[in-house]
């Protein structure tokens, strides 16, 4: 890969982060289809994040659903970091033009009690390592222009990751069947959004199994304290002002969250 290619790269989303205007797609830096310089390009800009003092607090797993992965061409996930500042109360509201191109899909999310420290990790590891589980709302956003993305794109972009929401009531692992939830997700009262855990890479837990066994291998592993958000189980649905979402997922409760009106002091 060509480092000043990737820094480029890594200042165009840099900055249309910073201004909120979205930049060109950057898959035109890199080179075609090269998933792993897309990974470079997004290592720079968290490691820049960490440098301007903000903390890492986990990571997201994006692509989890196999429509989407055929749709970018791709045969596995991606992910992206999350930081503290990019968490949201339970039901708070996100100001007007805080994202650029805001989009909603309700999850999984898992917490970690232990490190997952093995490239050949397993269900079981990920059983044991988990301290409980939340449903929760990620606020997905792309700084490519009119969402005009392949994986390298959403790589490079931190995997398309804005803010996210967790539920208040934390739920013990023993006794879930995380593969049979089931989750709907409405908008103003209107349901936008249906799936099940088996529409997350079979389970939740298989992608949370992924994930750990691709940063371990990375030298980056999983840590005690870790937020996971194992991805999707329905379609994203388009934010806009003024809208409230509030996902329900069986076993798990609920979580929402709301988008303030322009004008409005969130």
């Amino acid at each position: 890969m060509n480092a000043p290619d990737v820094a480029k790269a890594a200042d165009l989303l840099h900055e249309a982060e910073r201004t909120g205007v979205a930049c060109p797609p950057v898959r035109s830096l890199l080179p075609d289809g090269d998933i792993q310089a897309a990974y470079a390009v997004q290592r720079v800009n968290v490691e820049r994040a960490v440098a301007e003092g903000r903390r890492v607090v986990g990571r997201k797993i994006g692509l989890t659903s196999p429509a989407v992965q055929s749709q970018l061409g791709v045969g596995q996930p991606d992910f992206g970091t999350l930081f503290a500042d990019t968490a949201l109360p339970e039901g708070g509201p996100i100001a007007a033009g805080r994202l650029i191109q805001p989009k909603v899909e309700a999850e999984v999310a898992i917490v970690l009690g232990a490190d997952l420290p093995h490239r050949d990790c397993t269900v079981a590891d990920v059983l044991r390592a988990t301290e409980f589980a939340l449903p929760a709302l990620e606020i997905v956003d792309s700084r490519n222009a009119d969402w005009d993305i392949t994986i390298v794109d959403t790589v490079a972009d931190n995997a398309s990751s804005g803010l996210f929401v967790l539920g208040a009531t934390p739920v013990p692992l023993s006794g879930l069947d995380l593969r049979g939830v089931r989750m709907t997700m409405t908008c103003g009262g209107e349901a936008v959004s249906e799936g099940t855990g088996a529409d997350c890479l079979g389970s939740p837990l298989n992608a949370a199994v992924w994930l750990a066994s691709t940063l371990a291998a990375m030298g980056d592993p999983l840590q005690a304290g870790d937020v996971v958000l194992t991805g999707a189980l329905g379609p994203m649905a388009v934010a806009s002002p003024g809208d409230r979402f509030e996902a329900r997922i069986s076993q798990l409760g609920r979580v929402s969250v709301e988008f303030a009106m322009e004008g409005e002091q969130p």
